[in-house]
């Protein structure tokens, strides 16, 4: 095959390169300039697009003898990738970057563009698998090292992305293992550290770029209660679950930690109280893209579920459903006296009295790609409470099954963008559902990270 090897100028996809040739595909190597800014542009950036990041990925064509060369992504990537990032945090949700760029850069423009020039697929160093199922189709799955596992971002490919796409590190043993490879190998890239800023941001300084986008919105830090706390410099700047960089001048009554429960950039209010009113059962996510076409839950499934790229999946319920309005729903709940269990039952009498401690959150879909599309949703119900999730958050299921089984934990089934949580999503969700209980004893309870992947090549 005709192969193009996406090389950032990281170990990872010098490696991938280097097994793609190994495999005997043609390979040509391309590094992506994603950003114009001078800022990221300089010697000893941290961002993406560094001087560095360019000099080291032509390196490693050469040492692999393949060749190389530099395409200008930088409008498509600023047009959806860093657009959608402000437009979220303008809107109060928290997105993730690196999904947006798999969606519509690596796997969109960067193939788009391969398949026009007559190559065949793309490879990248992502650590994820691509096995072939029973009935012949394809499937996303966890890589070898779960430590380094990549899927949870790249869920968001449909099924003829995944078709036109490599991932030559999804049987790698270990992170060192690539290196002691990229070593062996000659590549100079090998003990290059990895990069976990996000890349557009070089300085690390995510409230200065937004400010430097929306500007200064000086508002109000209230409590459950609706009493200033503090200020604020703009609402957009904070996310749900965020206990730093507050700014509170004075600690809480009963000297407990706060945490931001609300970002409401309507009213420019942020709503800050403890941690238990973040947790929530109920999760209702938009826009899915879903991969197992063999397995399409319209009724109740076992599934487990993971809403962070590093976070652990936790048993649930889950279904696909139509898509019925409601997402916009804004904050639901009022926490008061209601503890961690008073979802269903604590009714406070703060702002937005609602639900308690299964409450607080509820926002729209997000403002990029198949926002408004009515396609659907993927409706959670969670086997355990899950704290800080926000709107924006990428939600990712997974079978619960045995490794490499046809449902298996380490199979990507679907992913949707969340929209609503704790009595917001409740109310999306038919009330007899919730009414049948949460028995999650099945296959998928009490699963860790540590348990999802089987050995290379489990299909």
């Amino acid at each position: 095959m005709r192969v193009l090897a996406a090389l950032s100028g990281g170990v990872d996809s010098a490696v991938a390169a280097a097994r793609a040739v190994d495999a005997g595909h043609d390979v040509v190597g391309v590094h992506m300039a994603l950003s114009r800014s001078r800022a990221q542009h300089r010697t000893g950036s941290r961002g993406c697009c560094s001087i560095e990041d360019a000099s080291d990925a032509r390196r490693a064509a050469d040492v692999l003898g393949i060749p190389y060369y530099v395409w200008d992504l930088s409008e498509e990537f600023t047009e959806t990738v860093v657009a959608d990032f402000v437009a979220e945090y303008a809107a109060g949700r928290t997105p993730n970057p690196c999904v947006r760029c798999n969606e519509h850069i690596k796997f969109a423009a960067l193939l788009d563009r391969a398949l026009a020039l007559g190559f065949d697929a793309v490879a990248t160093g992502h650590y994820a698998r691509i096995t072939t199922g029973p009935g012949g189709g394809l499937e996303l799955r966890r890589a070898r090292d779960a430590a380094k596992d990549q899927s949870y971002v790249l869920a968001v490919m449909g099924p003829e992305r995944l078709a036109r796409s490599l991932f030559p590190l999804g049987d790698a043993a270990s992170k060192d293992a690539v290196r002691a490879e990229a070593a062996a190998r000659g590549l100079a890239v090998s003990e290059k550290p990895d990069s976990y800023d996000i890349c557009f941001v070089a300085d690390g300084d995510t409230q200065g770029f937004l400010r430097s986008h929306l500007g200064s919105r000086p508002g109000e830090v209230v409590d459950v209660a609706g009493t200033v706390v503090g200020e604020h410099d703009g609402a957009y700047a904070f996310t749900v679950g965020q206990r730093k960089g507050l700014g509170l001048g004075r600690p809480a009554a009963d000297g407990r930690p706060r945490y931001v429960l609300e970002v409401d950039t309507a009213a420019n209010r942020v709503v800050v109280g403890p941690s238990e009113l973040l947790s929530v059962r109920d999760v209702v996510a938009t826009d899915p893209v879903w991969l197992a076409g063999d397995r399409w839950p319209g009724e109740w499934t076992d599934v487990l579920v993971q809403v962070r790229a590093h976070g652990e999946p936790v048993p649930a319920l889950a279904r696909l459903g139509e898509r019925r309005g409601g997402h916009d729903a804004g904050v639901d709940g009022g926490g008061g006296a209601a503890g961690p269990d008073a979802g269903e039952q604590g009714r406070g009498s703060g702002p937005g009295a609602g639900s308690g401690a299964d409450s607080w959150l509820g926002s729209g879909p997000r403002s990029g790609a198949g926002a408004g599309s009515g396609s659907g949703e993927i409706q959670v119900l969670l086997g355990e409470s899950l704290r800080g999730l926000a709107a924006g958050q990428s939600l990712v299921v997974y079978g619960a099954g045995p490794v490499g089984a046809r449902d298996g934990r380490d199979r990507v089934l679907g992913q949707g963008t969340i929209a609503v949580a704790g009595r917001a999503a409740r109310e999306l969700i038919d009330a007899d559902a919730l009414d049948g209980g949460r028995d999650l004893a099945g296959a998928g309870a009490g699963v860790r990270a540590g348990d999802m992947t089987g050995p290379a090549g489990a299909s």
